[in-house]
C-alpha cells in the first residue's frame, strides 16, 4: 500500500486521522517529533509546512503520507517537486491570528493556480474559511467539488466567539467546526475533514457527525516534549479506534 492510498483507505472508513505540525512551524526538531508521534501511534497521514527541508526530513522519519500545506500555489508546485504525497490550501489559524482574513474568493483562485501548476495527478485538500457566512462555506465547497478537489478541509474553532473557559470553552469551540462540517457534508459528495479545535476529548465528535477524517494541530504541536506529543497521539487514535494492520510502502 503506498502512502496516499492508506490515508484513502482511513477517508472511505471515515476513521482517518491527519496529525498537523503546523503551517507556520519550521523548527525542524519540534516538526520531526511530531511525525515521530503520528508514526508510532498509527495515525493516516501528517502536515507540515511547505520547505524542502522539512518535507526530505518528513520523507526520512516517517512512513505515512506527507501532505504539505501553504497558501502559495508556487510553494505547493514546490512541494510535489520534493516528492509530497499531497497538497493542502490552508491551514489559516496562523494567518487569522496576524489579522489576515482569507475570502471564498481568495480560496477559489489559489485553488485554480495550484490546479493549472500541479495538474491533477496529485491528491489536493483545499480548507473553507471558518471566519465566512455558512451559506458562502456552502457555496465554496460545492464550487470546490466541481474543480475536482479530493478533500475538504473545514474549521471554525479558532474564530469561534466563545466567552467560557476549561471544558466548556473547549466544546463550544469544537461545536463550530463541527457544525460547519456537517452543513458541507449535507451539501456536497467530497469528503471533509473537521479541523481545529480538536483534543482527545473531541477527537470522535466530528465522525460522529458524518466527517470522514480528523485534523489535529495545536493540541498536539504545542507540547513540550516527544513523549507529551506520542501520549496524546495515542489517546486520540484510542478514541478514533482507528487499528494499522496495513503495510505502507514509500
Amino acid at each position: 500500500m503506498s502512502r496516499i492510498d492508506l490515508f484513502k483507505k482511513d477517508l472511505e472508513a471515515k476513521k482517518a486521522v491527519k496529525i498537523i505540525a503546523g503551517i507556520d512551524n519550521f523548527d525542524v526538531h519540534r516538526v520531526k517529533n511530531v511525525l515521530i508521534a503520528a508514526e508510532k501511534c498509527g495515525a493516516s497521514a501528517v502536515d507540515i509546512a511547505a520547505d524542502a527541508d522539512l518535507i526530505q526530513m518528513a520523507k526520512d522519519v516517517t512512513t505515512l503520507p506527507i501532505f504539505v500545506s501553504s497558501t502559495s500555489p508556487e510553494m505547493l508546485l514546490m512541494a510535489k517537486n520534493e516528492g509530497a504525497d499531497a497538497l493542502e490550501i490552508g491551514n489559516f489559524d496562523a494567518l487569522y491570528k496576524k489579522g489576515v482574513r482569507i475570502s471564498a474568493k481568495d480560496v477559489v483562485d489559489m485553488t485554480a493556480k495550484t490546479r493549472e501548476l500541479v495538474g491533477e495527478g496529485i491528491f489536493l485538500s483545499v480548507t473553507i474559511p471558518g471566519h465566512i457566512s455558512v451559506e458562502e462555506q456552502v457555496e465554496l465547497a460545492r464550487e470546490l467539488e466541481d474543480m475536482n478537489v479530493n478533500l475538504i478541509q473545514s474549521e471554525g474553532a479558532s474564530v469561534a466567539n466563545v466567552n467560557n473557559d476549561g471544558a466548556r470553552g473547549m466544546l463550544e469551540k469544537v461545536n463550530v467546526s463541527i457544525a460547519n462540517t456537517m452543513e458541507i457534508i449535507n451539501a456536497t459528495s467530497i469528503p471533509v475533514m473537521t479541523a481545529s479545535g480538536i483534543t482527545p476529548a473531541t477527537a470522535a465528535m466530528p465522525f460522529a457527525a458524518g466527517a470522514s477524517a480528523i485534523g489535529v494541530g495545536s493540541c498536539v504541536n504545542k507540547l513540550n516534549s516527544s513523549l507529551e506529543m506520542i501520549a496524546t497521539v495515542m489517546n486520540i487514535m484510542e478514541k478514533v479506534d482507528l487499528k494499522r494492520e496495513e503495510k505502507i510502502h514509500a
